[in-house]
C-alpha cells in the first residue's frame, strides 16, 4: 500500500511539475541549436551560380576598407545601391561588390545566407583584408546568419553596418497565417518570433572581433517596433544608433533610411571612417541640415529612377497572397535547415 501510495505522490509530483510555468516555457522553449563554433556545412548553392550573383568593382589591392552592399528585401542591388551608395564608394576610390539574392531576396533567408557566405570569402580571398557589410532592411540581417553558422568567415569580417535592419523581424505581418494564407519565405522568416529569428539570435548576437552599427529610426514603418534593429548579446561591439538622436528632425523611415537619409550617411561614414562602431559623439552633425546623402539629388527624379522600378515588389513585401518576384507563396514558414540544430534533423 505504501508502494502505491508513493508511486502516486511520485506520478502527481511529475504532473504538477510538467504543469507549473517554469516547466511549460521549458517544454516550449527553443530547440539546442548549433554550437557557435561548429563548422558550417558545404554550401547547397552551385559555385556558378554563387559567382554570377556576385558584381565586384574597384581595385582589389587598393583604397579604403572594402566593402559588400547587401541588398533589402523586395529589390537587387541596382534598385537598392546604384543611385546611392555605389556612387560614393565608386568615388571614394573603395573596391566594393554587389550581391544579387533570388526572387529579389525574397526567397528563403537559408538560401541567401550561403550567397553571403560565398562572398565574404571571395572578397577576402581577392583583396586579403577583412571586409564591411553594409546592407539595407534584410541586407543588414542575413549576414548574421552567415556568421552565426558559418563561423570561419568570421576573421574576415571587421564590421557589419545595418541600416534600419530587421534583426528581431517585426510584428507588421499579421497578414502571413500559417496554414491560412501564403507569403514568400522571406516575409514568413522576418515575422517577430519565428522560427528562423529564434534561430538567428541564439547562442550570441555578435562575435568577438566583429563591430556591428545598426541605424534605425522611431519612423520605421516596417521594421516594428523599431528597436526590433538593436543588438544586445555577444562579444562584438555594438552600436544602436537612432537617426533621430543624430538629426533630431530627419524626416526618412524604412526605405529611405537606408538609401536617402543624410543621418544614416553620417552614422554609416563614422563607422567606416573609425575602428570600432559608430559613435554619437562623433557623428558628424553638419549632415543634418542636408536633405540627401551624396549622390543623391532628391530633385532630379533620374538620379533615383531604379527604385521607381521596384515600387511594386516593395508594396507586395507587406501583402499575403501577392509576388511579382517569381519568388513562390507558400502557406507556412520554411523548415529549419538540419545545420541549425545541434542534433541535425
Amino acid at each position: 500500500m505504501r508502494r502505491i501510495t508513493l508511486g502516486l505522490l511520485v506520478l502527481l509530483g511529475l504532473v504538477l511539475s510538467l504543469l507549473a510555468p517554469g516547466a511549460a516555457r521549458a517544454d516550449a522553449g527553443d530547440p539546442a541549436y548549433a554550437p557557435l563554433d561548429r563548422p558550417g556545412p558545404t554550401l547547397s548553392v552551385p559555385a556558378a551560380t554563387l559567382d554570377a550573383a556576385l558584381s565586384c568593382h574597384g581595385d582589389p589591392a587598393t583604397g579604403p576598407r572594402p566593402i559588400l552592399l547587401n541588398p533589402a528585401t523586395s529589390v537587387t542591388p541596382v534598385e537598392n545601391y546604384s543611385w546611392n551608395w555605389e556612387r560614393v564608394f565608386a568615388a571614394q576610390g573603395r573596391y566594393y561588390c554587389t550581391v544579387t539574392m533570388p526572387f529579389h531576396t525574397f526567397g528563403d533567408i537559408q538560401v541567401a545566407g550561403e550567397y553571403v557566405v560565398h562572398a565574404i570569402r571571395t572578397m577576402y580571398a581577392a583583396t586579403g583584408r577583412r571586409i564591411a557589410i553594409l546592407g539595407h532592411s534584410q541586407g543588414g540581417m542575413n549576414p548574421r546568419w552567415a556568421l552565426r553558422f558559418w563561423p570561419d568567415v568570421r576573421a574576415q569580417v571587421a564590421e557589419v553596418i545595418g541600416m534600419a535592419p530587421s534583426n528581431h523581424g517585426t510584428a507588421l505581418l499579421g497578414g502571413c497565417i500559417p496554414g491560412l494564407t501564403t507569403c514568400v519565405p522571406a516575409v514568413w522568416q522576418q515575422k517577430a518570433g519565428s522560427a528562423f529569428m529564434k534561430a538567428l539570435n541564439s547562442g550570441a548576437e555578435t562575435f568577438a572581433g566583429i563591430d556591428y552599427t545598426n541605424v534605425y529610426t522611431s519612423l520605421d514603418e516596417v521594421v516594428v517596433p523599431h528597436v526590433s534593429s538593436t543588438l544586445t548579446t555577444g562579444d562584438g561591439a555594438i552600436a544602436n544608433v537612432r537617426v533621430q538622436d543624430v538629426c533630431p528632425l530627419d524626416p526618412y523611415e524604412h526605405v529611405l533610411t537606408g538609401t536617402v537619409s543624410p543621418a544614416t550617411y553620417a552614422i554609416v561614414t563614422d563607422a567606416l571612417d573609425h575602428d570600432g562602431p559608430a559613435d554619437l559623439a562623433r557623428i558628424d552633425r553638419s549632415w543634418c541640415s542636408r536633405l540627401s546623402m551624396p549622390g543623391v539629388d532628391p530633385l532630379d527624379v533620374r538620379s533615383y529612377t531604379p527604385v521607381l522600378f521596384a515600387l511594386p515588389s516593395l508594396v507586395s513585401t507587406v501583402l499575403p497572397m501577392v509576388t511579382f518576384s517569381g519568388a513562390p507563396l507558400v502557406r507556412r514558414e520554411p523548415a529549419l535547415r538540419c545545420y541549425v540544430y545541434a542534433a541535425g534533423c
